[in-house]
């Protein structure tokens, strides 16, 4: 382990570890994404947690999958919502250029 708390499996790829469901998982992660991967670790193991504890399911894949499947449905609708608020954002942005126009043409 070196001086900040990276391991490594080669002598080119820092990894760090994690811990999420008490199982330690070792990932490639270089030292400025860091930070980011701790928090993904943090989020997922507290989601998968409460998949445990409040759910019917059981086994670890099983919670993964579900966990997962909660995830891609969130990216989605944030996906979606972002692409109507953009969609929103021009059709303004039309507007306002369509009365400039008027404006200049009257």
């Amino acid at each position: 382990m070196s001086a900040q708390g990276e391991r490594t499996v080669s002598n080119t790829t820092p990894t760090e570890f994690v811990k999420i469901l008490d199982k330690e998982y070792q990932v490639a992660c270089t030292p400025e994404e860091r930070d980011a991967l701790m928090q993904a670790a943090r989020n997922l193991d507290a989601r998968m947690r409460d998949v445990r504890t409040n759910g019917n399911v059981i086994g670890l894949e099983r919670i993964a999958v579900m966990v997962a499947l909660n995830l891609s449905h969130e990216l989605l609708s944030l996906q979606r919502r972002q692409s109507a608020a953009e969609a929103g954002l021009d059709d303004e942005l039309l507007n306002r250029l369509a009365e400039k126009l008027d404006k200049a043409l009257k």
